[in-house]
């Protein structure tokens, strides 16, 4: 099956006076229609970079220094800006780690939707336009009287779930979603997570979930791709990485996750030396 989204041999490169930190070090990762990816890794790995490279989102003194995003045949990298703006959203969406920081603080979080469906389509009516987005908000459950209401009058639940609304407005392609339930309470973190699943599958898109909580990406992923200092490390299914995981890193990662049944010490995620991918059904 052809994929989606193909990230080949990304590198983000950000100067210094001791020369380029690279964020991302020659990532590649292929996205098929409809699937799940988790991308995992500690804080730093370059999880949230590819996400911003891949949504052209960069901002300066990071660069762009090599490599391909192919979204669906066309590589966004050779887009003009203007064509890029036009891809976003209706074709690749991002949610946000931060619900709050992508909302506007001023402006009714109905409006912000139908200002998102204008830019795009300039035609569309105001009645059509507040339409699809009681429909959009029914999708999420939410009420249709939350398009009247700020931000800040909203619960962190019901800001990411907007946010949501908001990335599938246009019933994009793809849809990365960055930490999307960071500081929420492990209740309301299922209910995103469900309500993501939900429209994912009603719209057909293909999804990276960006995170750092294996338990959150056995319940959610179908594959699971795990960075570690900007570099991919290992790719696989998500039982086969919970079975056996290959790498030394992404054992560290599992022996992260709660146990009642053993009482371990902390283990630093700085020791493993290994270098290299290891992909599905390849050796350690």
């Amino acid at each position: 099956m052809k994929p989606i989204l193909d990230i080949v041999d990304l590198q983000v490169h950000f100067p210094t006076s001791r020369g380029p930190v690279k964020a991302v070090d020659g990532v590649s990762i292929a996205l098929h229609p409809g699937e799940r990816l988790g991308l995992i890794g500690e804080s730093g790995s370059g999880k949230s970079t590819i996400a911003l490279a891949t949504m052209r989102l960069i901002k300066p003194p990071g660069q762009i220094v090599g490599g391909e995003i192919l979204l669906d045949g066309v590589d966004l990298l050779s887009l003009s800006e203007e064509e890029m703006r036009r891809h976003r959203l209706a074709k690749i969406a991002l949610v946000t780690q931060g619900a709050m920081n992508s909302l506007n603080p001023v402006t009714k979080v109905g409006r912000q939707l139908t200002d998102a469906m204008e830019a795009h389509e300039p035609t569309i009516t105001k009645s059509a336009a507040q339409e699809r987005v009681r429909g959009l908000f029914e999708a999420v459950e939410l009420r249709a009287d939350v398009a009247d209401l700020f931000p800040h009058q909203l619960s962190g639940g019901m800001k990411q779930r907007v946010c949501i609304a908001t990335a599938i407005s246009l019933q994009p392609k793809v849809i990365i979603a960055d930490e999307p339930t960071s500081a929420l309470d492990v209740v309301v973190q299922r209910r995103v997570m469900q309500t993501l699943r939900r429209v994912q599958d009603e719209i057909g898109a293909a999804v990276i979930l960006i995170g750092h909580d294996m338990g959150l990406m056995a319940q959610f992923a179908d594959r699971v791709a795990v960075m570690r200092f900007g570099q991919l490390v290992e790719v696989n299914g998500v039982e086969e990485i919970f079975a056996n995981p290959q790498h030394a890193y992404t054992r560290l990662l599992m022996d992260s996750l709660p146990s009642l049944d053993r009482r371990d010490s902390l283990s630093s995620t700085a020791s493993p030396t290994a270098d290299g991918v290891v992909a599905a059904g390849a050796a350690s």
